[in-house]
């Protein structure tokens, strides 16, 4: 019975050894990730008076007008992406180019912001538009 645990010792220690290792590589890869800290992720930051975009056709050459002019948007992510981010990176936009020949329309504000932010809300979310009499 001795001879069952003394016998060819180094090797049964070494084999221990190696099935704890794989054991508890294994078991990290298996475990889940790490969930997001809230230290990570700042809270939403507000950049009012942002100017509208009109995007329209090239051939359409009506001077188009937006009211409001301007809009508050609210946008959040990492904190070192908000460090960085300023007013001129929100790009706050209106499509006008299948618009008809209505008087008084109102039109959902579109807002592009850089990769890694995301966007909260926009205040108004419709601007109205204005449009000039045909020639």
């Amino acid at each position: 019975m001795r001879d069952l645990f003394i016998k060819d010792f180094g090797w049964k220690l070494f084999s221990l050894l190696l099935a704890a290792f794989i054991w508890l590589t294994v078991h990290k890869i298996i475990e889940e990730p790490p969930s997001v800290t809230a230290s990570a992720v700042s809270s939403p930051v507000t950049y009012g008076n942002l100017p509208v975009l009109i995007v329209a056709t090239a051939a359409d050459m009506r001077p188009y007008r937006v009211t409001p002019n301007t809009v508050s948007v609210t946008v959040s992510g990492p904190a070192d992406a908000m460090a960085v981010l300023q007013a001129n990176q929100i790009r706050p936009t209106v499509d006008l180019t299948d618009i008809d020949s209505a008087t008084d329309l109102k039109r959902r504000v579109d807002v592009s912001v850089p990769s890694g932010v995301t966007l909260v809300s926009v205040e108004p979310a419709k601007v109205g538009i204005i449009l000039p009499p045909k020639r």
